[in-house]
């Protein structure tokens, strides 16, 4: 039997900005308007350039150096052994500025890797493409994220008689070319998990680059760009408990965004327990998918996490 038809179908969309704005192109014809969007490549993590400049990184030097101090006296609501992870990165002094030099440098290989890959010649050995070839895009299940970005795996779009010229790995998605180089870590949110193939090949890949200690990895004290975030959330949060400024409902807990298995033992672990898992092999849920992956990954939850319901889990 048919699967019924949805007739009256209301999507909710995703906002973008209007016309005047960078976001139109232009219009090719009633139908066919060209925009430009942000896309969230899927799977990878690259240190965060938020701070904008190196004056503003080492603003977020400071605010870490303060926050470190804060984690040492108790004053902020993070786990003992979390903290001692934690500390070595953000008391430095400059790991704010290091977050923004590798960010820097991880967008520079992306553009690099991408200008090249559309233009390099298939097999290897045929001289290089007058124009670059078209870009290949497959999206998660759920296409955008909570700031309106497209969630994608991004790749050259080969012919079919190039694909046959070329192995899986050299047909590869630049979300992979990062981690591969070392200047992503894998960074897997479920349900948008890759297939049984990629899935081994992305974690070798990350296996490498942290074993020859290429781009982010070359720096033990890096942050990566969940902690960065997360940590910026904490030190806000801090301030007020230090400020003595009352705490809306649920914001003591609110830098804690996602719980965290093992890929090779299934293991899953609470947010502040993440820490636990090398980053090649994390995969991270938000609260509200933790009990329905329990039941589709056959996950084993932590004695810390309480049966995968600690923090808003259910």
């Amino acid at each position: 039997m048919a699967d019924p038809v949805q007739v009256l179908w209301s999507p909710a969309g995703e906002s973008m900005p209007s016309l005047g704005s960078d976001a139109l192109v232009d219009v090719h014809d009633g139908d066919t308007p060209n925009i430009r969007m942000p896309v969230r490549m899927l799977s990878v993590d690259t240190p965060e350039v938020t701070a904008k400049s190196a004056d503003g990184a080492a603003n977020v030097d400071e605010k870490f150096k303060e926050l470190a101090g804060w984690i040492e006296q108790g004053k902020a609501p993070i786990s003992k052994e979390l903290a001692e992870f934690l500390l070595p990165k953000i008391r430095t002094g400059h790991a704010g500025t290091l977050q923004f030099e590798q960010g820097t440098e991880a967008a520079r290989f992306n553009t690099d890797n991408i200008n090249k890959r559309l233009i390099e010649g298939v097999p290897e050995g045929k001289p290089p493409r007058d124009k670059p070839r078209r870009i290949f895009i497959r999206t998660a299940d759920s296409p955008f994220d909570d700031h309106h970005r497209l969630l994608a795996y991004v790749a050259p779009d080969y012919s079919k008689e190039e694909r046959a010229a070329l192995t899986r790995r050299q047909r590869s998605t630049f979300n992979f070319d990062l981690i591969e180089s070392g200047w992503a870590a894998t960074f897997i949110i479920y349900p948008s998990i890759p297939g049984e193939l990629d899935l081994p090949m992305t974690l070798e890949a990350a296996e490498k680059a942290v074993k020859g200690k290429k781009g982010i990895w070359k720096e033990p004290a890096t942050l990566l760009g969940y902690e960065y975030r997360a940590l910026e959330r904490l030190h806000e949060v801090t301030r007020k408990i230090v400020d003595g400024t009352p705490l809306r409902p649920g914001e003591a807990f609110s830098w804690r965004e996602r719980y965290c298995a093992d890929l090779r033992t299934r293991e899953l672990f609470g947010p502040e327990d993440y820490f636990r898992v090398p980053p090649v092999y994390r995969l991270w849920f938000w609260p509200k998918d933790v009990n329905e992956a329990i039941g589709r990954l056959n996950l084993v939850p932590s004695r810390e996490l309480g049966g995968g319901r600690r923090g808003g889990g259910k």
